[in-house]
């Protein structure tokens, strides 16, 4: 169960790092982003 945990979170990790997650903070409706996602 422990290294489904960790495979989950380094899952996450590795979306955040290459910029792939959604940004869905409450200024998102008006910054620019690609549908959803932010490319800095």
């Amino acid at each position: 169960m422990a290294i489904a945990i960790a495979l989950f979170f380094l899952l996450i990790l590795i979306a955040a790092v290459t910029g792939r997650t959604a940004d869905t903070r409450d200024s998102a409706d008006w910054k620019p982003s690609d549908e959803g996602f932010r490319h800095t």
